[in-house]
């Protein structure tokens, strides 16, 4: 239809300025005629102004034709524009993806060229139960190719497996078929009960190319399941617009998913498995088939992954004779490595190692709250640096576990053991000989040979593998080549003259030597051996008093094992025993909680005879929390040397201990300031002592503030 002029001025540029000059003529009598060119109706005129006069007509034809084509064209156009724009950006992201000298061959959503992917597999021997398969697909615009594959039905796979094991058969190895079905027998136990572990996984610097591809991840996503010997019953992947690839696999133990970002070279996957089979040994699988590094890209920037893992769902209650205390993923070890997904380096140098006596872990970690990745790598430059010229202060922590248990690590060794041996060899006037029970990684006896004074140090350890382990991925733990230019000394600490080592029980080897039998046999002359020669330290760094383990409880508690320990120390013997966490300020009396084996321990000491029994706390192990120590006094003299000044203690450290080949101090933390450090006891053991039930006379008279006129201070606290 037409409009007044002023609405004119809306349509196309052209039209108004045809309209414009029209009116601009200045012909007043001449009117505007709108009609359609294809017929003969009546035309319309309309007034250009509101006057009444006479005015000449001019006629406007309007061809729907040209209208509906020009429509057209216009779209197609915009259409066609849209398209080729595309093609540039999907062009643009490849050159991201490759660099300037390589384009990745992007589907778009015009070419849907459908792929052949691998489908599942089933290990060979294992049996799959019958399932259901239901799915339902839905359009979606951001994807440029969709797959979905599964194993074959039950008869067809049965055909699958009949075929394989013929195979199988023809294999002279028959050893090793035997030894595969077992772990799968193994491996499908616990698949219905609700509990799993979640294995998550993030992996950056990873060639685009491939992360870019189904066929490759699919490929990789198989032979994963295959490794880790699980079974995938299908699988589903999409490729994404512009690129990418989100893909998920249904296992018969749960599922394993994953999701790429080629552009920034990153993929993240999640593995979550019902059963009794272990996730982190897949990890050396997942870095080789998903860490694929791109051709030209530089030596530095290697693949690097991030993980986590932990444990998911309920155990206690379904899992019959469920103890989380007895589970190594429950303790330490999961919580405080395995579920941090935010530590640099988290590598695993020994998995679950067995032993005849427990399961061994050695982890290196770098956790970002506390080290720097960039300054790691810097120390290992030849650059001049600060990080170079000092490479110590960066490397990676290496944390020891036993059965889950965190036992030592490289930034606490020094704090812990340090703390444990040498408080008591330098109250004591002139140790000799001394005996470690327990201290497998060798830590403590390198700080014992330390001492001048020292003829003997003889270390008891029942598990001989936990020895053999830290001296091939601990060998800071006995490394003495700070001392070993001293005669008798030697590069590794076992070597030394004055160690001797016996992988035994320490129990029976107390008991037999020091015990009321051995006792009598030597008084009675039936004994082949005379009875041992007494030592003038004795050190007890093994199990922590709190731990859910028979053996732990036999130490601490056994009367004849303890009575054992008094009597091979000499008259002025010193007792050493590392007695676990230290308690907090609101805790129970520790014989009313975890720490009842500690209690215990104690009363036993000193309902014995030791004279007087002393608590101190070291807060730099590295444990989590401030660690604490008992040591037990036979004499009251050498109990006074305990509370000597630090300058004396100094002085002392300085006539003792074996310095390095510079003349400088072999001591890497303790010294006298420390040692005043330990003389008093925190007000939070006095105070968890003081709760038990039966209070002990001391804490009736125990004096923290009050009437000083009434209370003689120095009496109370004289050592």
């Amino acid at each position: 239809m037409c409009r007044r002029p002023n609405m004119l001025r809306r349509l196309s540029s052209h039209a108004t300025e045809g309209l414009a000059a029209l009116f601009s003529s200045g012909k007043k009598d001449e009117k505007l005629v709108c009609s359609p060119s294809r017929n003969n109706e009546k035309q319309k005129t309309f007034d250009v102004d509101d006057s009444q006069e006479s005015h000449p007509q001019h006629t406007i034809y309007f061809n729907p034709v040209v209208l509906f084509g020009s429509l057209i064209s216009c779209a197609a156009i915009a259409f066609y524009a849209g398209v080729i724009i595309r093609i540039l950006m999907l062009s643009n992201s490849a050159t991201q993806l490759n660099g300037s000298t390589q384009t990745i061959n992007l589907s778009v959503a015009t070419d849907w060229n459908i792929k052949q992917l691998p489908p599942p597999t089933v290990i060979p021997g294992k049996e799959v139960p019958p399932t259901t398969y239901t799915f339902q697909h839905f359009p979606a615009e951001g994807s440029r190719n969709s797959y979905d594959l599964h194993l074959p039905r039950v008869d067809e796979l049965d055909d699958v497996v009949s075929m394989t094991n013929e195979d199988d058969s023809s294999d002279d190895n028959s050893d090793d078929s035997s030894d595969d079905e077992d772990n799968n027998d193994d491996l499908s136990e616990g698949l219905h009960l609700p509990a799993g572990q979640h294995l998550l996984v993030d992996i950056k610097n990873v060639d685009p190319i491939f992360l870019n591809s189904e066929e490759r991840l699919a490929e990789a996503m198989i032979q994963l399941v295959d490794e880790s010997k699980l079974t995938l019953l299908s699988y589903h992947c999409h490729g994404l617009i512009p690129v990418g690839v989100s893909c998920a696999g249904v296992l018969l133990e749960s599922h394993v998913a994953f999701h790429t970002w080629p552009t920034e070279g990153v993929i993240s996957m999640d593995l979550f498995t019902c059963g009794s089979g272990k996730l982190i040994p897949t990890l050396p699988s997942i870095q080789n088939l998903f860490g694929v590094k791109a051709a030209n890209e530089d030596p530095a920037d290697d693949p690097m992954m991030m993980w986590s893992h932990k444990l998911r769902g309920f155990r206690k209650g379904f899992v019959p004779g469920y103890n989380f205390e007895l589970n190594p993923l429950d303790a330490d070890l999961g919580s405080e490595i395995l579920a941090s997904h935010d530590f640099d380096i988290k590598k695993p140098l020994v998995s679950d190692a067995e032993t005849d006596f427990q399961m061994v872990d050695v982890y290196e970690v770098m956790n970002p709250k506390k080290r720097r990745l960039s300054d790691y790598y810097k120390s290992l430059e030849d650059d001049g640096s600060y990080e170079s010229l000092h490479p110590e202060f960066f490397a990676p922590d290496h944390i020891l576990l036993l059965d889950g248990i965190v036992q030592s690590t490289r930034y606490g060794d020094a704090p812990y053991h340090e703390s444990i041996v040498h408080p008591a060899m330098i109250t004591h006037p002139n140790p000799k000989r001394v005996a470690v029970i327990g201290g497998g990684e060798g830590a403590t006896v390198r700080e014992i040979l330390k001492h001048s004074t020292l003829e003997k140090v003889v270390m008891i350890e029942i598990d001989g593998g936990v020895v053999d382990l830290s001296t091939k991925y601990l060998p800071e733990w006995q490394d003495c080549s700070s001392i070993a230019h001293h005669d008798g000394s030697a590069e590794w600490c076992f070597d030394d003259e004055r160690a001797d080592l016996r992988v035994e029980d320490a129990l029976a080897y107390f008991n037999d030597n020091f015990g009321s039998s051995s006792i009598s046999k030597s008084v009675d002359g039936n004994d082949e051996n005379d009875v041992q020669d007494q030592f003038d330290v004795l050190i007890m760094d093994c199990l922590d008093p709190n731990d859910d383990h028979p053996f732990a409880k036999v130490l601490y508690t056994d009367d004849g094992y303890v009575t054992s320990l008094y009597d091979a120390l000499t008259e002025d013997g010193i007792l050493v025993v590392q007695v676990g966490e230290a308690s907090e300020i609101d805790d129970a009396a520790d014989e009313n909680g975890d720490f009842e084996n500690r209690s215990t321990m104690i009363k036993m000491l000193d309902a014995i005879g030791f004279k007087s029994i002393h608590i101190y706390e070291e807060p730099h192990c590295e444990f989590g929390a401030p660690w604490t120590t008992l040591i037990a006094f036979k004499d009251v003299e050498t109990r006074k040397r305990w509370y000597r000044s630090s300058a004396a203690v100094e002085l002392d450290l300085i006539r003792r201990i074996l310095p390095t080949k510079d003349g400088k101090t072999s001591l890497r933390y303790f010294d006298g300031a420390t040692m005043k450090s330990y003389q008093m006891p925190s007000r939070a053991f006095e105070d968890n002592y003081c709760r038990q039930q039966d209070k002990p006379e001391e804490c009736v008279e125990k004096v923290r503030f009050g009437n000083v006129e009434e209370v003689n201070v120095s009496s109370a606290y004289s050592p």
